[in-house]
């Protein structure tokens, strides 16, 4: 671990081509300890943990700088936009989870949003037939972009520092440049192949259409003009003015429906958290359209019935249980669950402790349970999110999972102004009433309307007990999200593991439809899948599962630990 002060050159400058840091200024009163940024796992002030080891320090020095959790936040997920294009994001959306120093608890809700022109049939051909390139790999995909406003509304109401000193960094990041890590290079070598069917993105991340090698230096001098828009003019600067022109224009080029008039009525929404107990503990999460928070309370409610502890971390018994609680969530997730300013929701019922007994009485402990096409079918989802954890100094704590859907969005860069479209309307349904085993749901809960909030699984969650902060966690990873922030909270809560290892621990997933349990890779001995084979599960190995960047404090020192989930590459816990 090491440390350096804020005066001193500082890796984000290095990559910024090595001059001296003026993103951030050093209020003149911080304390010595304030001016320390922390390269590592552990700090007595203030942490933040992302994918982008350059993003979370432009984060951290927000802290060090006197800034709070929330524009540490603010300033993180501009800075990600640049340095982590298969997920950060402006052009996307996603939601915010914040709670006070005294336990006060709030949610910032930057979905995007339908245009006013969509409808529940457009994704549909002329005969309709329902077309997955235009729910997913067209303009007609691209929903209103959310992050902007989210970013806005959270900074104006429980932010302490000004706009611009926390947009900054990202300006920089994209103007001067920065070195490319390992993890992009690899990402970039394959999207700029994939994506050339949109010669702006081309443009933007490669040398001429050759995709940029780890060591080089990448600069994003459109992408700069916009943040510089935001930076100076606030919101507007995004959803009016020159580079709202220049997202209508892309839209009419690609035959989207967005339209300037989307672009200015669009606003984030705070909303109430959503909150569950747990053996003293307490989670607190998104509330629909998200779908997380509602069905990780539903199953921490099914699972209290249990001694985990006794049946063994990842024991056969243990996978069966949270199985079998993970079908259930994931029923009622497709049953109920959307907008909730389009859709009635029995969320008290759904999060209730009675409600979670009910279902208990319906799980056998050695037999899996069935699940039928008639019943519900999965809905699409991409893997590609991604999410960070910050607490301050003085115990706020903010949770963010944002996205662009699928890795790089729809994949188009928008001409003259540098930033990637989402493609998040392929979390619509993709036609009413068509459900099926092959993955496509119909029910009413999740069809297009102007503008409606697509369900989400973004799940940015806090763990509380005896009224302080425990931890910070989230993960991308589509549907798996859920499944992946509820095992990181059970390994904290139910196993009592350090942070680091309650991230690093192998993690399973289960839908409801497709009938399997899908382990990560090596996760569990053969032993254990044959139990779980014999139970009537059907089980295989998948690839890594979601990416975890969480905090904890230390209950002992009060210190931040920061765990950066190994899954990611790039990552970085810095601190301060």
């Amino acid at each position: 671990m090491r440390a350096l002060k804020i005066s001193a050159v500082f890796a984000l400058a290095a990559c910024a081509g090595g001059k001296s840091p003026s993103t951030v200024a050093v209020n003149s009163a911080a304390s010595a300890a304030s001016a320390t940024i922390v390269h590592g796992s552990e700090a007595p002030n203030g942490m933040v943990v992302s994918a982008s080891a350059i993003a979370s320090e432009a984060g951290a020095r927000v802290l060090a700088a006197g800034g709070n959790a929330v524009d540490a936040a603010v300033a993180t997920g501009f800075a990600l936009a640049v340095t982590y294009p298969t997920a950060g994001n402006i052009g996307g959306g996603g939601f915010m989870v914040i709670r006070m120093p005294d336990g006060r608890a709030t949610t910032i809700d930057f979905r995007e949003k339908a245009p006013a022109a969509a409808t529940a049939e457009m994704f549909t051909d002329a005969n309709g037939t329902y077309s997955a390139t235009k729910h997913h790999r067209s303009h007609l995909s691209v929903g209103v972009p959310g992050t902007v406003a989210g970013f806005s509304l959270a900074q104006k109401k429980y932010g302490a520092m000004p706009w611009k000193q926390l947009v900054d960094p990202a300006v920089k990041l994209a103007g001067d440049g920065f070195i490319v890590p390992t993890g992009l290079a690899a990402s970039l070598s394959s999207a700029v192949t994939r994506l050339k069917q949109y010669p702006a993105t081309v443009a933007a991340y490669s040398k001429s259409g050759t995709p940029y090698a780890a060591g080089e230096r990448m600069m994003l001098p459109d992408l700069a003009k916009t943040l510089t828009r935001i930076r100076d003019e606030g919101r507007d600067g995004f959803y009016k003015g020159a580079t709202a022109s220049l997202i209508v224009a892309e839209m009419q080029r690609g035959g989207g429906v967005i339209s300037a008039q989307d672009l200015i009525s669009y606003e984030a929404k705070e909303r109430a958290p959503v909150k569950g107990t747990f053996h003293g503990y307490e989670l607190i999460s998104m509330a629909p359209p998200s779908s997380g928070g509602v069905a990780m309370v539903e199953m921490l409610n099914i699972l209290e019935g249990y001694d985990l502890k006794a049946e063994g971390h990842n024991s056969p018994r243990y996978l069966h249980l949270l199985t079998e609680s993970m079908r259930r969530a994931f029923l009622d997730r497709a049953r109920f669950l959307g907008d909730p300013d389009f859709v009635q929701m029995p969320l008290d019922r759904l999060t209730s402790k009675s409600y979670a007994a009910e279902l208990r009485k319906t799980i056998s402990l050695d037999k899996a349970s069935p699940s039928l096409p008639a019943q519900v079918a999965a809905d699409h989802e991409s893997l590609e999110t991604t999410h960070f954890s910050i607490v301050d100094k003085n115990g706020m704590a903010v949770s963010v999972t944002y996205t662009l859907e699928a890795g790089y969005g729809l994949g188009a860069v928008v001409s003259g102004a540098g930033f990637l479209l989402n493609n998040q309307m392929g979390d619509f349904n993709g036609k009413p009433g068509l459900t099926d085993s092959t993955g496509l749901i119909g029910t009413p809960a999740n069809v297009a309307v102007p503008g409606k909030r697509m369900l989400s699984s973004m799940s940015p969650a806090i763990i509380a007990k005896d009224g302080k902060v425990v931890a910070v966690i989230g993960s991308p990873g589509g549907r798996t999200i859920i499944n992946t922030v509820l095992q990181v909270a059970l390994n904290v809560m139910a196993f009592g593991m350090p942070i680091q290892d309650a991230v690093n621990a192998p993690r399973i997933h289960h839908q409801w439809l497709p009938n399997t349990v899908t382990i990560e890779r090596d996760g569990v001995p053969a032993s254990t899948m044959s139990a779980l084979t014999a139970m009537g599960h059907k089980v295989q190995f998948g690839g890594q599962q979601g990416t975890a960047h969480s905090v904890m404090i230390d209950p002992k020192t009060g210190h931040r630990i920061g765990a950066a989930d190994p899954r990611d590459k790039d990552a970085g816990a810095v601190g301060h």
